[in-house]
């Protein structure tokens, strides 16, 4: 009988093979007649129709006082069949009980390995999950008080993950960057300045778009951020800030003056000179804005890099366009050339004489605006866009970036932290935090966090020029002894070339682009 039979629960066949049946079987010597009842006498009933072995015919029980009832089955003795033979198991139903004993042992170890393989992946999750990690952080501007309130809530979340952050020093920050990472020793995340991917491509590590996609990034931040940390279609970076260059104005010598704040360049030279004030022999006392010279004007190189955008200049390929090139050159330095001056080499560094009150227009970031306050705390000034030139709205930007070094033994974790610094919660909190020991913060990179400044006069016109601002190479205050500080030499050697040694804006433009595309190409580009 096969096993389908048995789990359909048919009963077996009580008789074993090659027994003949004994109920079947004629009368005889050894099959006696069975005794006829008498009247009155109780007949016991037969046995149950299921045993393990065959039950021959066995006469009825002697009649008793009371009723006879049948033994319960597991109480019937074996009694063995006519003939003296011993009937054995059916063999049938005993490889049956094997088969059942094997599937239920096999299953039983089976269910055993899953559940110790299952324990054993999960110890190892718990390990890996419990391992302790430690993050080496550098950054640049921020203090270790300011930053740890804000990597104590990743910490909480991820507590085995420690985050070492160390503020480093600006001067040779880059080649000190470079050398640790490098050699092995460096950090794991690190902040970089947008014009440096071209510099550190080989030690970033490009983010997973599990940690930002593209389209995440391009949603969240500002275009000139797309534009610089983007490459190739892998994220270079998180930018926690942004700033742009806008134009700072001394009210006190407009309202001298009787004039309004220029909002286009065709405007902004009369307005300049208007402000400016000279003595008998002609020696400027008050200027109308710092332009014209290069060494004793703050941010001069992303000045004329505005003036290079204005114009139609592309800032990545300078040498495309020598023409517009040369006609900013010739606009810029006319400030300082011209019969009608209103900067010489003589004055004051720009941010000085704004601060003193002997300057009616200051470009600068930002940040500039700390110094500014802590040299003349009462200057009564304010902050509002750049000029425009042909109605074209865009203005320079410089901002800082946190990556993850290619060589970090971390990269999962440091990556996780990226993704965090990333969230609008993390860069509210950085900038609450930050204007607790300043006036304000570092100005939000995120632009669904810009409106949330517009009540902050100081800070807003930075946040709201950032949509249309291009990156340089020629970015001033990155101490990087690199791309950008080769390039500013080389524009400062083309502007002091046309205001000291008559140089025409032509040939000074043409030496400034050899010098570019020599520099450029010197980092792989």
């Amino acid at each position: 009988m096969d096993e389908k039979t048995i789990f359909q629960g048919q009963a077996p066949n009580p008789i074993a093979p090659n027994v003949s049946n004994p109920l079947s079987q004629s009368p005889g010597p050894e099959n006696p007649q069975p005794v006829q009842p008498q009247p009155n006498q109780a007949i016991s009933p037969p046995p149950p129709p299921f045993q393990p072995a065959a039950i021959p015919m066995t006469e009825p029980l002697p009649p008793s006082s009371q009723e006879a009832s049948p033994p319960p089955p597991s109480e019937i003795p074996p009694v063995s069949p006519p003939g003296g033979e011993i009937e054995t198991e059916n063999p049938k139903r005993g490889g049956f009980k094997l088969k059942k004993i094997l599937l239920i042992l096999g299953s039983v170890i089976i269910l055993l390995l899953l559940i110790f393989g299952g324990y054993l992946l999960f110890q190892r999750f718990q390990s890996s999950k419990s391992e302790k990690v430690t993050l080496d952080y550098w950054g640049l501007w921020e203090d270790s008080k300011v930053m740890d309130l804000v990597i104590s809530d990743f910490q909480r979340n991820n507590p085995n993950i420690t985050i070492k952050y160390s503020k480093q020093d600006i001067n040779e920050y880059r080649q000190k960057l470079v050398q640790r990472i490098g050699n092995g020793s460096g950090p794991d995340i690190f902040r970089f300045h947008n014009s440096w991917p071209i510099m550190l491509s080989s030690y970033l590590l490009p983010l997973s778009s599990d940690i930002i996609s593209t389209k995440e990034f391009k949603d969240i931040f500002y275009p000139v951020a797309q534009n610089d940390l983007i490459k190739n279609g892998a994220i270079l970076g998180i930018p926690l800030e942004i700033d742009t260059l806008a134009l700072y104005i001394n009210d006190d010598l407009f309202k001298a003056a009787g004039i309004g704040v220029p909002q286009r360049w065709e405007d902004f030279a009369s307005i300049s000179a208007a402000l400016t004030v000279k003595d008998d022999e002609g020696k400027i006392k008050k200027a109308g804005v710092a332009l014209g010279t290069a060494n004793n004007i703050e941010h001069a190189s992303d000045i004329i890099s505005l003036l290079f955008a204005q114009n139609g200049v592309d800032l990545e390929n300078i040498s495309s366009n020598e023409q517009n090139l040369s006609q900013a050159l010739q606009y810029y330095t006319s400030f300082a050339t011209s019969d009608s001056k209103v900067w010489d080499e003589n004055q004051d560094s720009s941010l000085l004489a704004f601060s003193k009150g002997n300057l009616g227009m200051y470009f600068g970031y930002s940040y500039d605006l700390f110094s500014i306050l802590a040299l003349n705390p009462n200057l009564n000034f304010k902050i509002v866009s750049v000029p425009t030139l042909a109605g074209r709205r865009i203005t320079i930007a410089s901002y800082w970036v946190e990556g993850v070094s290619v060589k970090s033994k971390h990269q999962k974790e440091a990556l996780l932290f990226l993704k965090f610094l990333a969230k609008k919660e993390t860069e509210q909190k950085l900038y609450t935090e930050e204007s607790k020991t300043r006036l304000f913060g570092e100005p939000y990179a995120r632009v669904d966090l810009r409106e949330s400044l517009k009540d902050n006069a100081i800070v807003y016109p930075f946040v709201e020029q950032a949509s249309n601002s291009r990156s340089t190479y020629f970015s001033d205050s990155t101490f990087d002894q690199g791309i950008n500080e080769e390039l500013k030499t080389y524009l400062y050697n083309a502007v002091s070339s046309i205001v000291s040694d008559n140089t025409s804006p032509e040939t000074a433009a043409g030496t400034l682009s050899k010098g570019f595309d020599q520099t450029l190409a010197k980092y792989g580009k």
